[in-house]
């Protein structure tokens, strides 16, 4: 029987790693998570939590899930990265940006990839450095989506109003949530829509409050450390800034209205003026054919599998790499300076986590 450990950083963590729980229990294996810095409110009855260094040490997983860019390089067990997201960059195709997301830091035994593109990237990177592997197995946070087969567009009988899922990244050079509180209250209030309304866990709080304000009959607020996942399928239109949110729910076959996006292109609808806002949402609902054309088109880019099996691809390549590749690989690079940052890392986490 293997054993599992899921690493935490972030609130978003949860809904990516929960569908490998589900197909790890299956499996007849067991798993147990381990959060570092955020609430540890969203576990639930049934899921083992590991509260301490010294319990994750005794646990000896097997392998250590990671949807972040940095895990205890001391953990038992491989560290397997699946990502927090697809890759797709906040601010176009900025050769800064894709640096980024295929920067080695030293952590990872096993990377866990999503599409040909950036499998073929981090092959290359395997290749040079030769301290880690790479599967191509898709992203298990879309199984729940893509195993559901839900239909695309939703039929709306009357009088049921159209709805819109609003979503804003926290950054102030390109979150719209300032800019489009009045206005989606406005639309929420006119009877003419409604509107699920969600925030990254780091918006400013007292914008956070606003929109909590809103809530009413046609506007429900959702919090950040809820599943937001289930949610999606309600939604009959995204409307978002520049949070990866958008790409997620693409997988529906729905459209993406964006306020001025750092992520433009035919696969959306972009507001730049908020009076802009309601005409595009409405054109979106038309599903027009050249704009779900490449919405499939990118999804397609982004994701190589639809069959929801994607946790199954990841536990696979877990056990081939344990079974056949784990001992053919270099050692990781020594990295004492950036241990030693990790470790600080590690304490000042823990000794901020979200009361309980």
């Amino acid at each position: 029987m293997r054993r599992y450990l899921f690493f935490v950083n972030q609130p978003y963590s949860y809904s990516i790693l929960r569908p490998l729980q589900e197909e790890i229990r299956r499996r007849g294996d067991e798993a147990a998570w381990f959060v570092a810095g955020c609430s540890t409110a969203p576990l639930r009855a049934d899921e083992r939590r590991l509260r301490t260094v010294k319990e994750v040490m005794a646990y000896q997983a097997d392998a250590t899930f990671v949807p972040g860019d940095w895990v205890p390089y001391f953990f038992p067990g491989i560290k397997v990265e699946v990502f927090h997201g697809m890759a797709r960059n906040k601010r176009g195709h900025s050769s800064e940006d894709e640096s980024d997301h295929y920067r080695i830091r030293g952590w990872f035994d096993l990377y866990c990839t999503h599409a040909l593109k950036d499998t073929e990237k981090f092959s290359e990177l395997a290749e040079q450095h030769g301290h880690f592997a790479v599967a191509h197995t898709g992203w298990p946070k879309l199984d729940p989506l893509l195993s559901a087969n839900l239909p695309g567009r939703r039929s709306l009988p009357a009088p049921e109003l159209p709805v819109v899922f609003y979503a804003s990244t926290f950054s102030r050079s390109v979150t719209s949530a300032p800019q489009l509180l009045e206005k989606i209250g406005e639309l929420a209030r006119s009877g003419h829509w409604k509107f699920i309304v969600t925030l990254h866990p780091k918006m400013d709080p007292e914008i956070v409050d606003q929109y909590r304000g809103l809530a009413g009959e046609h506007l429900r607020f959702v919090e950040s450390d809820e599943d937001l996942l289930p949610l999606l399928p309600q939604a009959d239109v995204m409307l978002c800034d520049t949070s990866s949110i958008m790409f997620e729910f693409m997988f529906l076959d729905r459209p993406v209205v964006t306020f001025r996006t750092k992520m433009p292109g035919p696969y959306l609808i972009d507001a730049q003026e908020v009076d802009e806002v309601e005409p595009a949402l409405e054109r979106a609902l038309e599903y027009p054919r050249d704009l779900m054309e490449e919405t499939r088109s990118l999804c397609d880019q982004l994701h190589s599998f639809r069959d929801g099996r994607s946790s199954a691809r990841v536990l696979d390549a877990v056990e081939d790499f344990l079974n056949n590749k784990r001992d053919k690989l270099k050692r990781k690079p020594i990295n004492l300076l950036r241990k030693l940052k990790v470790r600080r890392r590690l304490r000042k986490e823990l000794a901020r986590m979200t009361p309980e």
